[in-house]
């Protein structure tokens, strides 16, 4: 079964807005166990780094409810005119994104990160006719977030066919379920409507984009994390894969050289890159180069593999984020693709509440062993 991102992000602006009316606001719910607004939370919490939430399916009302009273008030998210009530505007345009700022501010909660933009899709990636609009789009929209506050922008270099799993129900540690990905599943499939894409061709089109847009990002002050390609494989459908090693993100980087051209440290898909995760994290971090962190745990290769509980994995999660501490990263790091538990629903996999909920505890234990251990 063939799961994609992008219609999970799709479906998740309508599920936004039926929810956004039910929640209260952040000045009418009471506090509850001593949890502070994110101004409150000072310099030393969570190792320095802001935890964050993703909410692709919308402004869920427990998820929010729970988040808040385990004092995670980032929010990870698209810009959805839609949930807010505006027709007629553009997500990129400056009303847009400060209705969408200040509805998650109501509800107490900041949104920190845009992980997949609007205007950065087909015509930009692929070339084709109409990408010169869609980057100027995309500048439009690096402008009014940093006046709206948000500096960093998630996104990817998957045309056509983004993130991708072969199946969404395997079972896991006890029953949970979790998401897997088999290459032989898929390697036959016909090409796409695109037909053939290869490397070269994404590699040149990429560079345009960066030339265009990064000089853009430096003068106010955007993030741009580039995220690894999900799964690592070289095609499917005829589609190249180029964000799937390490030296490709190194030759990302090297074509533009900026603050602003950084990277996300997705560590399940560098993890079956082949590498060393504490290892990255030391040479990227050093560098200034993570911009935001995907925090999450695999077991396998790029070929065949399957998501896991975060303390179960090939991964060593403590050294990974002794390794972000040492180098003195400060952005914004999220829980992702966590198993679906008993009692919660599989209709999102990777992004259950309760799964969600065991991810952000084991995070916070470790950022607090890491801020405190003796050297």
């Amino acid at each position: 079964m063939e799961t994609s991102r992008r219609d999970f992000l799709k479906k998740g602006t309508s599920l936004a807005a039926l929810t956004v009316g039910g929640i209260p606001s952040a000045s009418a719910a009471p506090k509850r166990n001593g949890a502070k607004p994110p101004a409150d939370s000072g310099p030393l919490k969570d190792a320095g780094m802001q935890l964050c939430e993703a909410y692709f399916s919308g402004m869920n009302e427990q998820k929010i409810a729970l988040t808040k009273q385990m004092a995670v008030f980032g929010a990870v998210g698209g810009i959805n005119p839609g949930m807010v009530g505006l027709k007629d505007v553009k997500p990129w345009e400056p009303k847009a994104v400060l209705a969408v700022k200040e509805a998650w501010e109501k509800v107490g909660l900041k949104l920190s990160v845009i992980e997949g933009p609007p205007s950065l899709g087909e015509k930009t990636k692929l070339g084709l006719a109409g990408r010169d609009e869609e980057i100027a789009n995309f500048i439009t929209l690096m402008k009014s977030l940093t006046q709206a506050g948000i500096d960093t922008i998630c996104y990817n270099w998957m045309p056509v066919i983004g993130w991708y799993r072969t199946q969404n129900d395997r079972p896991g540690r006890g029953g949970a379920l979790v998401t897997a990905f088999d290459y032989e599943a898929i390697k036959d499939l016909p090409l796409t409507q695109y037909g053939a894409v290869s490397k070269e061709t994404l590699w040149k089109n990429l560079e345009y984009f960066l030339k265009a847009v990064v000089p853009e990002a430096e003068k106010v002050g955007m993030k741009l994390a580039m995220h690894p390609d999900d799964p690592q494989v070289d095609s499917i459908r005829g589609i190249a894969r180029i964000m799937n090693t390490v030296d490709s993100f190194k030759r990302l980087l090297d074509l533009y050289p900026s603050p602003s051209n950084g990277i996300t440290m997705c560590q399940g898909n560098f993890a079956l890159m082949g590498d060393d995760i504490p290892t990255l994290i030391e040479y990227f971090g050093k560098r200034r180069k993570i911009h935001f962190v995907h925090f999450r745990n695999v077991r396998g290769g790029k070929f065949a593999f399957e998501e896991t509980f975060h303390d179960e994995g090939m991964i060593d999660m403590y050294q990974a984020m002794k390794a972000y501490y040492a180098v003195g990263f400060k952005g914004p790091i999220r829980p992702d693709h966590v198993p679906t538990m008993y009692g919660d629903s599989n209709q999102n996999p990777g992004y259950s509440t309760i799964g969600t909920l065991y991810a952000l505890g084991y995070m916070r234990g470790l950022m607090e062993a890491v801020s405190k251990r003796r050297t």
